[in-house]
């Protein structure tokens, strides 16, 4: 409780709990987490368990539709798994490939950022001007490219494995850049403060310097990027789940799930694509808001 509130007391506490959309967006980050995390407690049915499906109860409308049933609170797809269910499972998948990609990206980005912008000369010309060709491309096109590599390299049974680390590693290596940029700007003010070239006169590691002293002034940034790259990571995706690139069917994300009800939305079954696409802006739009108000409040010049 004392966390609490501290955290309530503070001047991000005050500005959090005083602003409406914030805490709303908040909440329903919260809401989606937990069911995505606790799926396998709290959802209805587990959708991926062949043995329970019901071919007889596919393409069952909504409870509150005439030939809906209550066990299926949002109805069913072509294949009797309960929508509600796996939209749960499904944004478990989006939510750890969106986390996952971000922390590669980051991984990427920040010690190329901060080398970049602290040692300067050659290596600063070589890794800014790679960043500005990959800027050059979207990054849907670069996650593409790697995923479709990667299919031409490997067989399809093992592609079909490694498919999730596949589509982390493609949307990280398309989203480092951002980092990378940002990074280097601050880097190249740290650099220049009195108490970077004392450690710099006293003989400290150019690693322990970065580490101990630039690392932590680029951190509020960082993170308001990555809020933001967060929502990015889980719309590329989704987009790339949609069309067909992205995990396996045996693994669907809210993606493939807008994928799969899309082939039934003008045949009448206008629920399995609907609710897993309101999922997914739901969580996209929260997130964003989310990140709008981090750099709102760790930039108090923009205010």
């Amino acid at each position: 409780m004392s966390i609490l509130r501290r955290f309530a007391n503070s001047d991000l506490g005050y500005s959090f709990l005083h602003s409406r959309v914030v805490v709303a967006a908040a909440i329903v980050v919260a809401v989606v987490v937990v069911a995505a995390v606790g799926a396998d407690a709290l959802a209805p049915h587990n959708p991926f368990d062949l043995a329970s499906l019901e071919l007889f109860d596919a393409l069952t409308p909504p409870a509150w539709e005439a030939g809906g049933q209550w066990i299926y609170p949002l109805g069913t797809d072509d294949q009797g798994r309960d929508v509600l269910s796996a939209i749960m499972y499904g944004t478990r998948v989006s939510l750890m490939v969106g986390f996952a990609s971000v922390a590669l990206s980051m991984a990427i980005g920040i010690p190329l950022g901060m080398i970049s912008g602290y040692f300067g000369g050659m290596l600063d010309s070589v890794i800014m001007r790679f960043a500005e060709i990959q800027l050059t491309f979207p990054a849907i096109l670069i996650a593409l490219l790697i995923d479709g590599i990667v299919r031409t390299a490997l067989p399809r049974d093992i592609h079909s494995d490694i498919a999730v680390f596949v589509l982390i590693a493609a949307i990280g290596f398309s989203n480092w850049v951002q980092y990378a940029r940002t990074v280097r700007g601050m880097t190249l003010v740290e650099r220049s403060k009195e108490y970077v070239q004392a450690a710099q006169v006293t003989g400290v590691h150019p690693l322990l310097i970065m580490l101990r002293h630039i690392l932590p002034n680029v951190a509020s940034p960082v993170l308001v990027i990555a809020t933001i790259g967060l929502a990015l990571a889980i719309v590329t995706e989704a987009t790339l789940s949609f069309l067909g690139v992205g995990v396996p069917p045996t693994q669907p994300s809210l993606g493939t799930l807008i994928r799969i009800g899309n082939d039934f939305l003008f045949s009448g079954e206008w629920w399995i694509a609907t609710f897993p696409s309101v999922t997914l802006v739901a969580l996209v739009i929260s997130v964003n808001l989310l990140g709008d108000w981090l750099r709102d409040v760790l930039n108090p010049r923009l205010n």
